[in-house]
Order: structure tokens, then sequence, then C-alpha cells
């Protein structure tokens, strides 16, 4: 089911022609293979993935709503509230950790007056913990959108912060 009338969340008609490419994409009956970029299309109109949001994914595909709800709750790149402009996804394995990322996360949180899972007042920055972004080497890493920032300092922190900022 492509169009939906009923449901509180609905593409675009711009995203449901890329939502009809994507599932047919996907053999007769494989069109729950669809979920995962059809969870970024819906992240992109709504800048979140609300149940709403993946009730209307479930009833695109004909599958069940906790299908959704399992994958889109796996993923960190799936937010499951609404988030701020930039997303910081920052990591807090064991080699971010040990090359100082404890010190540079308490400065992030400091810095915006929030903690994790919370969004500044402005609605400019969500901290988002995450648990690896595959730069081990490179800590302390976060990522904004694709965008990694690696080697991270309090100062180089700041910096990023004050960039973002304008």
């Amino acid at each position: 089911m492509i169009t939906d009338n009923n449901s509180a969340v609905q593409f675009t008609p711009e995203r449901v022609e890329k939502a009809k490419e994507i599932i047919a994409r996907y053999p007769e009956g494989k069109q729950k293979s669809a979920l995962l970029p059809l969870l970024h299309l819906l992240q992109e109109q709504e800048g979140w993935t609300s149940p709403e949001g993946m009730d209307y994914v479930a009833r695109m595909l004909d599958i069940q709503p906790i299908e959704v709800y399992e994958v889109a709750s796996f993923y960190t790149m799936y937010h499951l509230n609404p988030v701020g402009k930039h997303v910081i996804e920052y990591c807090r394995t064991g080699p971010c950790c040990l090359m100082g990322g404890e010190e540079v996360y308490a400065h992030l949180k400091q810095r915006l007056g929030i903690d994790t899972g919370q969004t500044t007042v402005d609605g400019q920055f969500t901290l988002k913990e995450v648990e690896c972004l595959a730069a081990c080497g490179m800590g302390p890493v976060f990522q904004i959108r694709e965008k990694y920032y690696m080697h991270l300092t309090n100062e180089r922190v700041d910096e990023i912060i004050d960039e973002l900022s304008k």
C-alpha cells in the first residue's frame, strides 16, 4: 500500500514516488527488504522516526508494525524521538575512552548544557551515545550526519560547536 489517507504521517507525493521506486527493487513477497531505505525516507521528511511514521511504513510494506519498531530501535541512525538540527553521535567504546573520550564528552555536555539523549533549548544540538563508529585508531570521535570528527580535544569541540552554531 503506497497511499494511506488515514495516517497522521504521510510521504509527500515526491517521496511516495521514491518509495515506489525503492519497493520495486525487490522481488514480489520480499518488500520488507525496502524497510531501511523507507525509514531513511521517513526520517528525512519528518526529522525522526515517530511511531505514527513507523506504522505508515509498515502499512506500505504490508508488514507488522513491530517489525518496523525492531529495526528502527536496533540501529542508532534512526531517531526515535525528535532531535535537533545537528545530532552529535559520540562513540563510548573502550578505544575512544582510552584516548581521552570521557573528558572530551564531559566537556561537550558541559558546553552544550545537555546530557546524552537531550536537545539544546534552541533546538540546534542533540547528543546521542553510540556503541562504535569504527574509527578506533582516531579517537575520540563523534559523527554529525555523514561527517566524522576525529582526534577530538576540548578546544576542537569548541571550534566545531562554534562553527555549527553560526
